[in-house]
């Protein structure tokens, strides 16, 4: 007989196996480091593990993990920018096959320029752009109003032309 546990294993596993990847896709707009990409995830799991038996609705567990990346991804870098003297620069992955395909370079100038945005825009843009959510799942999942969302795209997008056009 399949016990409470069982099924919340069950659950985290198929979470896991469906959402892991673009989790670590989100990650890495954040960090450059892989490793540190893998571990935020693996935290996300963990975080979302501790509450699973709170989140009734299914749907809302890819979300509160995109959540959970998005704020571990944020307070790493945080305490990246006061203790950068500390560690040695991160060791450059090897590209992926993926990366090598849609050009490196172009998608480089696109992170980097994402990652001088202020903090709800880059999140903004990422969930609508990479997840191809909407501004409502997008205001749900950062608990904020529809129209703030929208006027983050908005200044975002902007913000986001400039910085690659200043590039050029």
């Amino acid at each position: 007989m399949a016990t409470e546990t069982d099924h919340f294993e069950r659950r985290a596993a198929a979470l896991f196996n469906a959402e892991a990847p673009s989790l670590l896709h989100l990650a890495r707009f954040y960090v450059d480091d892989k490793t540190a990409a893998e571990d935020l995830v693996q935290e996300a799991f963990i975080r979302l593990s501790r509450n699973m038996a709170r989140i009734t609705d299914e749907a809302r567990s890819a979300a509160y993990l995109r959540s959970i990346v998005i704020n571990l991804a944020r307070d790493h870098n945080r305490r990246g920018l006061v203790s950068l003297r500390h560690h040695p620069a991160a060791v450059e992955d090897e590209p992926s096959a993926e990366e090598a395909a849609l050009g490196r370079s172009g998608r480089q100038d696109v992170i980097d320029a994402l990652r001088e945005l202020p903090g709800r825009q880059r999140d903004c843009l990422t969930l609508r752009y990479y997840y191809d959510m909407s501004p409502a799942q997008i205001a749900d999942g950062l608990d904020l109003s529809v129209n703030s969302v929208k006027t983050h795209l908005q200044r975002g997008l902007k913000a986001l032309a400039t910085i690659l056009e200043e590039k050029r």
